[in-house]
């Protein structure tokens, strides 16, 4: 058996934007394998989506051209389309269907943005007990560790520079003072981003499925695929800084202000674009056990053709993330130099800014609000990735008979 406890490689699957069946040819049965049509044919033989708990029976290992976790592949439901089934977005839907099976935390159907949505918050109300210490422990150490170096490698800074009257020098050196700060920060948060997204993508899995997982076994699932993590996530940010430096850094050379702005903005506009297109990279290398080349071409071709619901989904996740972390460390940041400093004038102060008061109690304020949304922001991107593989692959028949649903997909309902 294999021990992967992550998702099954793909191989091949249905044209993008297009289901099993659309054309309205009826698939043959598993039994027929010289006839039988390209979508069940080319199930990949070597992945498989389990978690068995322990004293569980395993799945049978998988055989050629089998499905999901070594099952035969089955047909789609009711006349060998999805969208009369589901009813979702571009399907015809029927009314008096029976509902979708829901063994976890998400309706295995193509997904809304509510219940996209639902799904994450439910997981981390469901299974606070291993979502809650990552998160906690992680934004724990990134404060404390971010809170110590802007204590003392601006303290240094601030001291040497006039706060009246700064001279240019004072300033080119207070902005490269500011470099290895900003560089080491973002180190820290890199490494942590790194781990929570591992471990909490492990995690949704199972939650999909209706299975708790231990923190203990959100590591093991995830420490495989650590290194190539890092490696992706070094690639885009490489990338984008690429990027920078092609449509940015020679006009910015050439000083005229119209060009920067222009380059500033396609380079935004870029970036954006290679962020959507690539979001759905981490979780397919997680959970399909890919490479990293690979993750970024499951990504694109999961994302295309909906690039747009991707981005408005992730844009109004970010949205509620960012006013939420903001009502949180706001009024304690406010209170910080409302307590420890000269009222809220010392915010504007970079002294005060690297007084320990105000520093403390907006680190307790991060802390709380990142144990809050990085769980929810790495939520919305597995069952993103959940939803268009579902949409484009049926995945949802493998995740029926990986939780144990019986009689899931055939006529009978």
């Amino acid at each position: 058996m294999n021990d992967s406890p992550g998702w099954a490689t793909p191989g091949s699957s249905p044209s993008d934007g297009e289901h099993p069946g659309a054309s309205g040819e009826q698939p043959q049965p598993p039994s027929q394998p010289a006839d039988a049509p390209k979508w069940s044919a080319e199930q990949p033989p070597p992945g498989q989506w389990q978690s068995p708990a322990a004293g569980q029976n395993p799945p049978p290992p998988a055989q050629p051209g089998a499905g999901w976790g070594g099952y035969p592949p089955q047909p789609p439901p009711h006349g060998g389309q999805y969208g009369p089934q589901y009813g979702y977005p571009g399907g015809p839907g029927q009314w008096g269907q029976p509902p979708a099976a829901k063994p976890g935390v998400i309706p295995l159907r193509p997904l809304g943005l509510g219940e996209i949505l639902d799904g994450a918050v439910a997981t981390m109300r469901s299974h606070w007990r291993s979502v809650l210490p990552i998160t906690l422990v992680v934004a724990t150490v990134v404060q404390v560790l971010s809170m110590l170096v802007q204590k003392f490698m601006l303290e240094d800074l601030t001291s040497t520079l006039d706060r009246e009257n700064p001279t240019p020098d004072q300033l080119l050196s207070a902005v490269g003072g500011a470099l290895p700060v900003t560089a080491a920060t973002q180190f820290i948060d890199f490494v942590a981003g790194v781990l929570v997204t591992a471990m909490l993508t492990m995690i949704f899995s199972r939650a999909v499925l209706g299975r708790h997982s231990s923190v203990s076994e959100a590591w093991r699932d995830a420490r495989p695929q650590l290194l190539r993590l890092i490696g992706l996530t070094c690639l885009l940010a490489v990338g984008l800084i690429l990027l920078a430096a092609v449509l940015i850094l020679p006009v910015a050379l050439s000083r005229n202000p119209g060009l920067l702005v222009l380059g500033s903005f396609l380079w935004l506009g870029l970036a954006i674009w290679l962020g959507i297109k690539f979001s759905l990279a981490s979780p397919a290398l997680m959970l399909e056990r890919s490479t990293v080349f690979k993750a970024f071409a499951r990504s694109s071709k999961l994302v295309s053709g909906a690039w747009w619901r991707i981005f408005w989904i992730t844009l109004l996740t970010a949205i509620i993330t960012a006013i939420f972390a903001a009502i949180i460390v706001l009024p304690l940041q406010m209170l910080g130099f409302s307590a420890f400093g000269d009222g809220l004038d010392s915010m504007q102060d970079p002294a005060a800014q690297t007084a320990w008061g105000p520093l403390l109690l907006t680190a307790i304020g991060l802390i709380i609000a990142q144990s809050v949304v990085l769980p929810i922001q790495s939520g919305v991107t597995v069952l993103l990735y959940v939803d268009q593989r579902i949409r484009r692959e049926g995945l949802d028949l493998e995740l029926a008979r990986a939780a144990g649903v019986e009689n899931y997909g055939t006529t009978g309902g």
